[in-house]
């Protein structure tokens, strides 16, 4: 008996990649491009199309220095709606660093090279590295990741941000239906960054918190083929 073939998305998880990227003119310059991916893969609803297209549009029309304004403050600046998976999973537990140096360890096995400063747990990077494995396998992982998606979806829909739409989009792609964890309350920031986070003494985005040595800065990146972000071959 034969088995479902699961239709391809290497596109698609490229496009959600660079819609969660740093929303600079570079990335902007190709939404149009997006679109077109998008539709001729067809591996999204057409109702969750709809709802990245509003994403895009928002994006369009936003004055660029608000655009990147809003980005930092939806994405950096707490820990629900962090972009570093880790933070979900291992937050500031010594934990951290090895799953970190094992994921690197796996982007290097195939061949991808994450750009200078950046983590390989960026949700971006992560999805370049799905993108590159046979669709089978890439569904597969991202169920693995289902419960952190949802933990982040429901965090952008308690804030009523379009972005939300990506992660809808990433649950799809991995065969979960969106279920939206309400986040837990989370400290004020000021006392969230008050003691050093257990990795290499950088924070999630790679910038230092107060008296923290040799911060990480994350650069973000799109190559000139494309709307590619994060890690590149």
């Amino acid at each position: 008996m034969f088995g479902i073939t699961t239709p391809p998305m290497e596109k698609s998880l490229r496009v959600l990649a660079a819609l969660l990227g740093y929303p600079d003119a570079q990335m902007r310059s190709y939404l149009g491009e997006m679109r077109e991916l998008l539709r001729d893969e067809r591996a999204i609803t057409a109702s969750r199309l709809a709802e990245l297209d509003a994403l895009m549009d928002s994006l369009q029309r936003a004055e660029p220095l608000a655009a990147e304004a809003d980005y930092v403050e939806l994405f950096d600046r707490g820990r629900a709606t962090s972009l570093h998976l880790f933070e979900h999973v291992h937050g500031d537990s010594r934990d951290r660093g090895p799953a970190m140096i094992d994921l690197g360890q796996t982007y290097e096995k195939t061949g991808l090279i994450l750009a200078e400063g950046e983590l390989p747990d960026y949700l971006p990077a992560v999805l370049e590295f799905v993108s590159t494995q046979p669709p089978k396998e890439a569904k597969a992982f991202l169920g693995e990741m289902a419960h952190i998606f949802n933990a982040i979806f429901g965090a952008l829909q308690q804030r009523e941000s379009a972005y939300a739409s990506v992660l809808g989009a990433l649950l799809e792609l991995a065969g979960e239906k969106a279920q939206p964890v309400k986040p837990a309350e989370e400290e004020p920031l000021d006392e969230s960054w008050a003691e050093p986070v257990v990795f290499d003494g950088c924070s999630s985005k790679g910038q230092a918190k107060p008296g923290q040595p040799q911060p990480i800065q994350v650069v973000r990146k799109s190559t000139p083929q494309g709307p590619r972000q994060g890690a590149s071959t």
